[in-house]
């Protein structure tokens, strides 16, 4: 369980430091990390981190789109963290 959580830790915390430094590279102009990128490390733990980053550094939150999509994966998450919990898969 611990290294679960610790795993989980480390996850978010990449995916908050790749968000904000996307949002950096945004400010700068410079060449920006592929919101696959974001959306991948996302769906495997980084939800949170993500959603942290969106809301601290403003990033990505008017950008309906990005947010379907993250929206999709939060549903993803949510639908199968119910299935593990309840022993349907």
């Amino acid at each position: 369980m611990e290294v679960l959580l610790l795993s989980f830790f480390i996850v978010n915390t990449i995916e908050f430091i790749l968000a904000g430094y996307d949002k950096y590279l945004a400010v700068k102009h410079k060449r920006r990390i592929p919101e696959n990128t974001l959306f991948i490390i996302a769906f495997f733990g980084g939800s949170i981190g993500l959603l942290l980053a969106m809301l601290l550094f403003r990033h990505k939150t008017s950008k309906s789109s990005f947010i379907i999509k993250f929206g999709i994966i939060i549903l993803v998450q949510i639908v199968l963290a119910y299935l593990i919990l309840t022993d349907k898969i």
